[in-house]
Order: C-alpha cells, then structure tokens, then sequence
C-alpha cells in the first residue's frame, strides 16, 4: 500500500519536482502513472524506493513510514517491492537462472529456497526453457521478462516498472503489459510508469497524470477524472 500526504520535493539546485502530492494506492491494485518529462514521475519513483526523501509531506509504503525512515530499515522496507527498469539491468555473464536465483542469494535464501523458486518464477513468466541463456541469447522482450521474474522472486507485495516497455516494440510491449496484468490477478500490487498513452488506452486502469508535479487526473482511462 502507498500513502503519499501533501509530498513535496525540492531538489538542491532548486527545482521543484512535486508541489503537493497526494496518492493512495490499496494493496491489489493496478496504477498507471502518466505524465510529460519532467511531471514528476521519476521523483515519486526514488522516493519510493528510499532513494530520495521527500522535502514536507509523509510518504508510506508497505508499512514503512519513509520520510522518517531509519538507514537499517531500508534493505528491508526495499523487499516488499519488486522494481523493473527500462534496460533490464541482467548481469551479462549469469544466466537466466542464475540472474533470477541471484536475488534470491542477496536476501539469505538458502539453495533449496532458490530450488524451488526460480523455476516457478521462470514459467509464471514463460521462461521455463530458457533457464540456461545467457541475456545476449535472448530477444529484447525476453530480456525484460527476466527482469520480471527477478523483481517476482522474493515475492514483493509491489511490483513498480519503470518504463518496462521503453526499449520494445508495440507487439513486445503489449505482452509484458499483460504478463504484468496476469501478475497483478495473483495478488500483486503493480505501479506502471510510463508515457506511452496508446499503450495505457488499450487497458481499463486507474491512470493517475502528473504534471509539472502536481496530480492533475486520477480515474479509469488515460485523461482520467480532472482533479478537483
């Protein structure tokens, strides 16, 4: 669950990327947010994520109150989330199991853990035969479904994508749209940031638009309902 109260964020140099945010997302839910360059997404995105704190306002997440969060804290408020980047970040040299069972190593899981799991994972994302690829024998789409089962391996509550679909073509990006959507029937909360709206259109979501870091629209369809 996300919580953000009148959130502000000033950056150093001035800039105000949020001006007042305020965003509740319910476990089970799946979100689009949406905006130009520049709106606010990527600020909400590290300020989730702990990689930034917010200036004013309160920010909660899965339990975690974030702007007063402890250092020690962190490594663990992090995994509840599952977090899938526009370039994939694989390790080159692993493969796809091992990419997968990596994570899975960073927390503690024992090998019988990892046994058990990553296969799982891997056909829940219809990689189950390509355990053994390494990332450079793998089409861009492929890729980014290694990066799903990844962030889906320590069983976050909250999967957040990135522009997951930035780097493929409309016919790629529409299935990991949907694997996304079938990961998100199981239970999983998902946070989709994109701008790409023909893609947001072809699904029924909630889709909440930033602009110039404010929170102009929240509601079912891209434009969704003008913020009163």
């Amino acid at each position: 669950m996300i919580d953000f109260q009148n959130v502000k964020k000033t950056y150093d140099n001035g800039t105000k990327a949020l001006r007042g945010v305020d965003l509740h997302i319910d476990d089970g839910e799946f979100v689009f947010l949406v905006g130009p360059s520049g709106s606010g997404k990527s600020t909400i995105i590290k300020l989730l994520t702990a990689e930034l704190r917010p200036t004013a306002g309160s920010i909660l997440v899965n339990g975690f109150q974030l702007e007063k969060i402890r250092q020690r804290s962190i490594p663990y408020m992090r995994r509840t989330l599952g977090v899938i980047f526009q370039d994939f970040r694989l390790i080159d040299k692993k493969t796809v199991y091992e990419n997968v069972a990596f994570a899975m190593r960073v927390i503690g899981a024992s090998e019988k853990e990892i046994r058990k799991r990553v296969p799982y994972v891997l056909e829940l994302v219809g990689l189950e035969n390509k355990g053994r690829r390494l990332p450079n024998e793998l089409s861009g789409g492929e890729q980014q479904r290694v990066a799903i089962a990844r962030a889906l391996v320590n069983n976050p509550a909250m999967i957040i994508a990135d522009e997951p679909t930035g780097n493929l073509d409309p016919a790629r990006s529409l299935e990991i749209m949907r694997l996304l959507e079938r990961i998100n029937a199981l239970g999983t909360t998902v946070l989709v940031v994109t701008h790409e709206k023909d893609l947001v259109n072809r699904f029924d979501k909630r889709v909440v638009m930033l602009e110039r870091g404010r929170v102009v629209s929240d509601g079912k369809g891209y434009y969704g309902r003008r913020a009163q």
